[in-house]
């Protein structure tokens, strides 16, 4: 157990959790509608409560338990056998089951962004509670806890998969399911309104870059360069993005927007996520540079060709920048492309099928949609009893 790695990855577990909490929750809860922001802080918070509970449960074992190529097992339920002396590296295996549950708390809250507005809560929790369990845990133990595509003795790829911090586990899984159930979901009633709080969002997308630090630095598990690698890296292509997106909007509707320019830092901090334990401050660059524009281009691509409404742009953003960053490993040198390659297609097929099937279940326990007159009188008053704001003054 070495005291300087146990340091640094306590922080970045702390740096996780507050990406979701608040940081997530405002950057989403900003580009709603005043009469819904309640209800996203709601199902953002709800769902990073049931995940924990759920990943001691668990969601731990069946990621990172030993047990084969498939999955974990269930022998490390409830951190069975573990205790405060338990190594895992050079770090106590409980710091190391708290830093991975806070990315199985972000990751299906990066999903509420596709149905805001008009979703059921029940459906909220019940969706949210089995697609970590059945699609993100056992993705995890694929390509982290040596499973099917981690390059052991049993993977499909000999050298493995290279996701570093979650291109693949995190974004291209949320980004998928959120394609998904935006299908089932349908379109929001009116969907002309624009953020009510520009601010906010501004603020939480501050706090989910922080936060990010310890996302992609925490993820070498270790206070060494290779962490301080990532954590550069991670702020040039959030910062080249933020500008690239904000130029490009520029270049196509005459003005730069805050919701724009903060959206471009998301995308290049997604982008960078799985590159960011191979790549220099120059290939992060250039990273960023392209997912400015690539992941503002795909939000067009998803809403007015393929007529979903994700409505945050959960997959333009997070699942194309996800993705992107992934195959950037290979355009680089870094990674076979047939590893890369054909580990999103193994992670894509698994994630829209089981997705679907997660969907197809609740939805026939649960209402997935809200009534027609709780969406327009909005879901904080409808589904949780509460204003954000004042109406009356």
């Amino acid at each position: 157990m070495n005291g300087a790695d146990t340091a640094w990855i306590i922080v970045a577990t702390a740096l996780v959790l507050f990406m979701t909490l608040p940081g997530l929750a405002l950057f989403y809860g900003g580009l709603v509608r005043a009469r819904n922001v309640l209800s996203v802080f709601m199902q953002c918070f709800s769902v990073a409560c049931l995940m924990s509970v759920l990943w001691l449960a668990v969601g731990y074992s069946i990621a990172f338990g030993d047990g084969n190529a498939f999955w974990g097992g269930l022998g490390k339920s409830f951190l069975n056998g573990i205790d405060s002396e338990t190594v895992s590296g050079s770090i106590p295996e409980v710091l190391f089951f708290a830093f991975q549950m806070t990315f199985a708390i972000i990751t299906p809250a990066l999903i509420v962004g596709a149905y805001v507005e008009r979703i059921g809560y029940g459906f909220v929790l019940a969706f949210s509670g089995l697609w970590m369990l059945i699609v993100y845990a056992p993705v995890a133990h694929w390509i982290w806890g040596g499973g099917l595509l981690a390059g052991a003795e049993w993977s499909l790829f000999a050298d493995g998969v290279n996701d570093f911090a979650g291109g693949i586990v995190v974004h291209q899984t949320a980004g998928l399911a959120a394609l998904v159930i935006a299908y089932f979901l349908g379109p929001r009633s009116d969907k002309s309104k624009p953020p009510h709080n520009p601010g906010m969002v501004m603020i939480g997308a501050a706090m989910l870059w922080v936060g990010w630090f310890g996302f992609n630095g925490g993820s070498q598990l270790a206070a060494d360069g290779t962490a301080a690698m990532a954590l550069t890296v991670t702020h040039i292509s959030a910062a080249t993005a933020s500008l690239t997106w904000a130029a490009w909007e520029r270049f196509r509707y005459g003005k730069a927007s805050l919701v724009g320019m903060v959206t471009g830092t998301i995308a290049g901090l997604a982008s960078i996520t799985p590159a960011s334990g191979s790549v220099g401050p120059v290939e992060a660059l250039f990273i960023g540079a392209v997912a400015g524009i690539l992941c503002q281009e795909m939000c067009g691509v998803v809403k007015n060709r393929m007529n979903l409404d994700d409505t945050l742009d959960v997959f333009a953003v997070h699942g194309i920048g996800g993705m992107f960053g992934i195959l950037m490993l290979a355009v680089f040198g870094h990674a076979s492309w047939t590893a890369q390659v054909g580990g999103l297609i193994v992670v894509g097929t698994w994630t829209v099928v089981v997705t679907t099937i997660i969907v197809l279940v609740v939805r026939a326990v649960l209402p997935i949609r809200a009534d027609r007159e709780d969406e327009i009188t909005g879901l904080d008053l409808t589904a949780h009893g509460e204003r954000a704001y004042d109406m009356t003054s």
